[in-house]
C-alpha cells in the first residue's frame, strides 16, 4: 500500500506540473482559438530566467520564480501583439506556422547563449518530508502545494473579479462580448501575459527535479496539448483534471508496467477517452 500512495504522490507531482502547462494553453485557445505551440519555449525560458537569476545573481529561489514569472509574461504579451494579433485575420494555419516559428526563434536564441548542455538548478528545498512512513523530497512537496495553490487562485480570480469576468465573457462569446464594450485586444493581452506567467512558474517549480536544457519544453507540450484536448478545448476544469489523470497513468504505468512506456501512456490514454467521448471529458469553455 505504501508503495501504491508514494507512486500516487508521484503522479500528483507530474499532473500539477502538466496540469498548470496547460491551463495557460487552454485560456489562450478558449479566447483567441490560438494552439500556441509556442507555449512549450515559454516554459523552457521561464527555467532558464530563473537558473540565470539564482546562478549568475545569487538571488533568492521566490524571487527568481517572480522574476521569471514577469519576464515570461512580458515575452508572452509581445508575441500577442507582435504575431498573434496581427494575424487576427489571417488564414488559421498563418497563426499555427507563426507559433513554431516563435519556438524554434527562442530556442536557438537560448542555445546560443546557454550552449546545447543541461544544466541542474539549484534549490533550497534539498531535505525529505515523512508522512507515515511515506517519504517525499521537499521540492516535490512544494511543486503540489504550489501548482494546487496557483490553480485556486485563478479559478477565484476568474470567478470573483471583473477582469476574470471578461475572460470568462470572452471565451464564451467573443463577439458578444466586443458588443457589450469589452476591449478585446487587453483581454487578450492578459490571457497571454497570465499563460506565460503559469509556464514560468511551472518550470521553476520543476527544474529542479529535473534538468534546463534548450528542448525540455519539447515532451512538456506535448503532454500539455493532450490533456487540453482530453479535458475538452478551452476548458479550464477540463485542463486541470486531465492533467491529473495523465499525471496519475504516467507514475503508475511507469511503476507496474515499465518507466520504457511511460511518455506513450498520455497518447494511448487520448484515443481511448476521444473514441468514447471525442468532444473531450468537459465542454468548451471556462465554467
Amino acid at each position: 500500500m505504501s508503495v501504491f500512495i508514494q507512486q500516487f504522490l508521484n503522479g500528483m507531482v507530474l499532473g500539477s506540473i502538466y496540469g498548470l502547462v496547460a491551463l495557460g494553453l487552454t485560456l489562450v485557445y478558449g479566447i483567441l482559438h490560438v494552439p500556441n505551440f509556442a507555449h512549450g519555449a515559454f516554459y523552457m525560458v521561464g527555467a532558464y530566467v530563473s537558473f540565470t537569476l539564482m546562478n549568475a545573481m545569487g538571488v533568492n529561489y521566490w524571487v527568481a520564480m517572480a522574476g521569471a514569472a514577469a519576464v515570461v509574461a512580458v515575452l508572452s504579451v509581445l508575441s500577442e501583439r507582435l504575431v498573434f494579433n496581427p494575424l487576427r485575420h489571417a488564414p488559421p494555419i498563418h497563426d499555427k506556422i507563426a507559433a513554431i516559428g516563435i519556438l524554434l526563434f527562442l530556442e536557438a536564441g537560448v542555445q546560443a547563449i546557454y550552449g546545447a548542455d543541461f544544466h541542474r538548478m539549484p534549490t533550497p528545498y534539498n531535505g525529505a518530508v515523512s508522512f507515515g512512513g511515506i517519504f517525499m523530497q521537499e521540492q516535490r512537496l512544494l511543486i503540489i502545494i504550489g501548482a494546487l495553490s496557483l490553480m485556486a487562485l485563478l479559478h477565484l480570480f476568474l470567478k470573483r473579479t471583473m477582469v476574470g469576468s471578461t475572460i470568462i465573457a470572452m471565451a464564451q462569446d467573443r463577439e458578444g462580448a466586443f458588443l457589450v464594450g469589452i476591449d478585446s485586444n487587453k483581454v487578450a493581452m492578459m490571457t497571454f501575459a497570465i499563460a506565460g506567467a503559469l509556464a514560468a512558474v511551472a518550470a521553476t517549480l520543476y527544474a529542479p527535479i529535473n534538468l534546463v536544457s534548450p528542448a525540455m519544453g519539447h515532451l512538456v507540450i506535448m503532454k500539455a496539448f493532450v490533456i487540453i484536448i482530453v479535458g475538452g478545448m478551452g476548458s479550464i476544469p477540463g485542463a486541470i483534471i486531465g492533467g491529473m489523470i495523465i499525471g496519475f497513468a504516467e507514475a503508475l504505468g511507469a511503476f507496474y508496467i515499465s518507466t520504457d512506456y511511460k511518455d506513450i501512456i498520455a497518447f494511448a490514454l487520448l484515443v481511448v477517452i476521444l473514441s468514447i467521448r471525442p468532444e473531450g471529458l468537459f465542454t468548451k469553455g471556462t465554467r
